[in-house]
């Protein structure tokens, strides 16, 4: 039988339901103060970076009032020579990373095409990089992330060439931006400038292996988490450098409101963010989106979600 006890008034507390010991208490409202620095140490050709996707969105979204987010470009490939580039994954040449791309794809199910780098492989991480350096300068951080990752979408998804320049035009010209100014200004010694002071952060924090997230907090203590991971330990981290048992997370927004910011999310994405399973996705679509304002299609058996606003 149910309790119904918190149907009952107190007379002398004045209170209907459980009283309270104290009878007025201080309540303090405002966000809780960012003292931790998060550096997320990435590579616009990362694929372990495009796999994470989903576990870091979720993380920023319900934990990012704690921590003061900065992305910072690490460099991961200059150029390719003669040489091995990453021989403990058999990588010798640009052909040796579709198989590679392709494995971290279907493993995550952030799916990831890779052809290209066998017929029109990109030659250097450093240009789409600058670029980002040059939106984050002129622009914002916020738009800087949103340039990567549309970058990243074309690349893993759809197989686009992002050290082309026509891409980047492209990229850029979409946020709304002067594409060819930026990318023209990312070509100039600034661009290599700004990128130069990421390589030297990404020094100085110690990071070698992409991604690799950072947590320092006011006593320039912190943790660090290389590699992908479940989005459980990037909160565990949190919780290690602020020196707390509990966090309250926000909660996740309206799937409505998300898409519409995001422009794209794959159902892996949607599935982390929301705690769905795979076979309930087209279930928990239907309910939390209106016909009509979204589209449904599929790249290499995952279904991806666009918005039409």
């Amino acid at each position: 039988m149910s309790n119904n006890n918190n149907m009952i008034c107190d007379l002398e507390t004045g209170v209907c339901g459980v009283a309270e010991e104290e009878e007025m208490e201080v309540i303090d409202f405002n966000q809780p103060k960012k003292s931790v620095n998060l550096y997320y140490v990435t590579d616009p050709i990362c694929s372990h970076c495009w796999a994470i996707e989903p576990n870091l969105r979720r993380f920023v979204e319900q934990y990012g009032d704690y921590f003061n987010f900065h992305t910072v470009m690490g460099g991961l490939l200059e150029k390719w020579h003669d040489g091995p580039i990453d021989p403990a994954n058999g990588i010798y040449k640009p052909a040796d990373v579709a198989g590679h791309w392709r494995e971290v794809g279907e493993y995550s199910r952030m799916p990831i095409d890779g052809s290209l780098m066998i017929d029109n492989p990109v030659q250097s991480s450093y240009p789409p990089s600058r670029v980002f350096k040059v939106i984050q300068k002129n622009h914002s951080d916020a738009l800087a992330f949103e340039y990567l990752r549309r970058a990243r979408e074309e690349l893993f998804a759809f197989n686009q060439n992002i050290s082309d320049t026509s891409v980047l035009i492209e990229i850029v010209n979409k946020l709304g931006l002067n594409g060819e100014a930026i990318v023209n200004e990312a070509k100039q010694p600034i661009g290599q400038q700004l990128l130069n002071e990421d390589f030297a952060l990404t020094r100085s924090l110690g990071a070698r292996g992409f991604p690799t997230i950072i947590m320092i907090n006011e006593e320039n203590k912190g943790v660090k988490i290389v590699g992908g991971r479940p989005f459980e330990y990037y909160v565990d981290g949190l919780k290690k450098a602020l020196n707390v048992e509990e966090l309250q997370p926000k909660q996740q927004p309206a799937l409505s409101t998300l898409l519409e910011k995001e422009k794209l999310l794959f159902s892996k994405e949607i599935e982390v963010m929301y705690d769905v399973e795979k076979s309930a996705i087209n279930t928990f679509i239907e309910k939390e989106l209106t016909p009509g304002s979204f589209q449904v299609k599929e790249l290499l058996g995952e279904l991806y979600f666009t918005s039409t606003k």
